[in-house]
C-alpha cells in the first residue's frame, strides 16, 4: 500500500509544537484593518491553539 502524503495546505497553516500541540494564526487580520481598532488587531495577532473538534482532522491531513 502506499504511503499517505501530507496535505501541503495544512502544512503551511498549522506548526506543530515538541509536545505534539497544533498552532495557528487567527483568522480577520489581512484586510480592513483601518476599520478594526487597535485593541482588536492586537488581540488577533499572535497563535492560539487549534480547537479540540478540529484536531483530529488536521492531525490526520498532517499523517499523524
Amino acid at each position: 500500500m502506499p504511503k499517505q502524503k501530507t496535505h501541503s495546505g495544512i502544512t503551511k497553516r498549522v506548526k506543530v509544537t515538541a509536545r505534539g500541540k497544533l498552532l495557528r494564526q487567527q483568522a480577520g487580520l489581512r484586510h480592513r484593518l483601518e476599520k478594526k481598532s487597535s485593541e482588536l488587531t492586537r488581540r488577533l495577532s499572535g497563535t492560539t491553539e487549534v480547537s479540540k473538534a478540529d484536531s483530529r482532522r488536521v492531525k490526520k491531513l498532517l499523517g499523524r
